[in-house]
């Protein structure tokens, strides 16, 4: 392609972006919804793209989504729905884990005739939900702080279930162990320890920002950013968790204020907050990068085999029905119908699982190549059911529905 005509498509994509960003914000319907069918039909569809186009940039833009996006979603979370939802949102995820990985051993099985460890590969890549979709939708929906905090946690930790569950069955595959305490630990210092080094750098940057502010670069803190991922993920603990962590610390300095435990500091060694400008700045950053990234991941779908779209068509439509059950069985009654009807559909596939999708190819599984297919085309197919879904219960008396449905929410919490 011409470089002309790239940069010409670049613009006229940015822009619509924008637009369709926009167009969320008054209709609800889902701008990755558009964006995905943008990336079909100029890659499937016109075969004026392909994946290999993008090389290792591809895989690298997406870690590069994941971070921001997790970042900017930490910024408007306060630590008193974190603490109200920690709860229920670790329920919501080893729940949502477990049922994503039973859904696929049955149906993988029978339908494609996977071995059971094969089947639990595909439910480890698809056991998360996506926090480019679930955590944008939070800011265009009328949800309490408590439901947002729970979904934007959820995706998170959904991620480092995945991760290392993914990891720890290609290597029984590959080298026939299965070590459940080193599992167990992997687990633990993958949260926990991403959750430290977060909080230690926001508090760290907060400390030092202003000092380099002559530098006059509104993009010193997304490469800090990029950074503490980095940096992270280089030492086997969870990037995804630490961004959100950094997010949530620079978002809430007002209970990690240093001068309480220091308070022989000099004011020009105070904490400083994040301007308004760089928050608008982070917000419009992340319509960028998910306007290109959910582009790539409709480049990268593959409608090769009708047996593929139906065994997706299969998982996500099991998922969804499964998910009104957790929800129920999960969720806090104190959350009233309406937001626990948004919990219920946010069972949408994206920035986690488009990773994940060639790690079973690339360490040389057989069936790494349809699982990969099957992947793409459950991530296209969750969000389009979400994206439905979503729109019905905002703009439609289906919603009474699902008001139905969980009758014994919304009931208000106890006097202490």
């Amino acid at each position: 392609m011409d470089a002309a005509v790239t940069v010409l498509f670049l613009g006229l994509l940015i822009f619509l972006g924008n637009i369709l960003s926009r167009f969320f914000a008054i209709t609800k319907i889902p701008d990755v919804l558009f964006l995905m069918a943008i990336g079909i039909f100029i890659g499937p569809f016109l075969g004026l793209v392909t994946p290999a186009a993008f090389g290792v940039a591809g895989p690298l833009f997406t870690m590069v989504t994941l971070a921001i996006i997790l970042f900017e979603g930490g910024l408007h979370i306060t630590l008193e729905a974190l603490r109200k939802a920690m709860k229920g949102t670790l329920a919501i995820a080893l729940a949502n884990f477990i049922v994503m990985t039973l859904i696929c051993i049955v149906i993988m099985k029978y339908l494609a005739g996977f071995t059971v460890i094969e089947s639990c590969l595909l439910g480890a890549i698809l056991g998360g939900t996506s926090s480019a979709v679930v955590i944008p939708f939070t800011k265009y929906l009328s949800l309490k702080k408590d439901t947002k905090a729970i979904l934007a946690l959820e995706s998170a930790i959904s991620d480092v279930l995945c991760i290392v569950l993914l990891i720890a069955l290609i290597n029984f595959m590959n080298l026939n162990e299965f070590d459940v305490g080193y599992l167990l630990g992997n687990l633990f210092f993958s949260f926990f320890a991403a959750i430290a080094i977060g909080v230690i750098a926001g508090v760290g940057w907060s400390l030092i920002y202003h000092k380099i502010a002559s530098i006059k670069s509104i993009f010193i803190t997304p490469a800090f950013v990029f950074i503490v991922f980095g940096f992270v993920s280089l030492l086997g603990f969870s990037g995804a968790i630490a961004a959100l962590a950094l997010g949530v610390t620079l978002g809430n300095l007002h209970y990690f204020r240093v001068e309480k435990i220091l308070p022989f500091l000099a004011d020009e060694d105070r904490q400083v907050e994040l301007s308004p400008m760089e928050t608008i700045f982070f917000a419009q950053l992340v319509t960028l990068l998910k306007t290109f990234f959910f582009i790539y991941i409709g480049i990268s779908i593959r409608f090769t085999y009708i047996e593929i779209f139906i065994m997706g068509a299969a998982i996500t439509v099991a998922a969804y029905l499964a998910r009104i059950v957790i929800v129920w069985l999960t969720i806090p009654r104190t959350i009233p119908k309406s937001d626990a009807s948004i919990i219920a559909v946010m069972q949408a596939k994206g920035l986690a699982a488009a990773v994940l999708a060639s790690i079973p190819l690339q360490a040389g599984i057989a069936v790494g190549q349809g699982i990969q297919d099957i992947v793409f085309i459950v991530i296209f197919q969750s969000i389009l059911i979400c994206s439905v879904m979503v729109f019905l219960l905002e703009r439609t008396p289906f919603s009474r529905v699902y008001q139905r449905l969980f009758w014994s929410f919304g009931k208000e919490a106890p006097a202490a």
